[in-house]
């Protein structure tokens, strides 16, 4: 069965992004230090991308205006805004739940939650993330939409590897 992989950063105090929406802030603690790539490997294992629509219009608008970065996978953007699908991006009105129980069932590879704070909530709540890859930027905000609300019991982990670089501390965990 496919595994459902959240793949995000946050700020030292976990956020997601600052009181005003912004990411401008994801970087290491050194322009000059050279960052690794993690990304290029953690795509290997995805083919589908799943986001809320405040995460697909800052790409859009924001982060990448001139191209869709997520070209090489299929992209399900959970919204109740009324969008015409295509080849590579589904607008779909379903509960992220019952997207991600649909989606678990096809084959495939592996399935990454790209944000926003309210998908991962309702993911958390039915506990359907099975996989954390977690990059902790040297920042606290103080303030912002935090990755992680409230839980009705525990989730226990298993850590399954570190890395650090340019002030960053990347955290990979898994469901126990």
């Amino acid at each position: 069965m496919r595994k459902t992989v959240l793949f995000i950063a946050m700020s030292l105090d976990g956020y997601i992004a600052d009181k005003n929406g912004g990411v401008a802030w994801l970087n290491g603690q050194s322009s000059d230090a050279e960052n690794e790539d993690t990304y290029s490997e953690f795509v290997k294992d995805i083919d589908t991308v799943v986001m809320g629509w405040n995460t697909y219009h800052q790409v859009v608008t924001e982060l990448s205006p001139s191209e869709w970065v997520y070209s090489d996978f299929t992209t399900y953007v959970v919204t109740h805004n009324q969008q015409t699908s295509t080849e590579n991006i589904k607008f779909v009105s379903e509960s992220p739940c019952s997207l991600i129980r649909s989606l678990k069932n096809q084959s495939g590879k592996d399935i990454w939650i790209c944000g926003g704070a309210s998908i991962i909530d309702q993911l958390m709540q039915d506990n359907l993330i099975d996989r954390f890859h977690i990059s902790i930027i040297p920042t606290i905000l103080g303030s912002g939409v935090r990755l992680f609300g409230m839980l009705d019991q525990e989730l226990r982990l298993n850590l399954v590897e570190t890395r650090s670089y340019n002030g960053i501390t990347e955290v990979v965990y898994e469901k126990r």
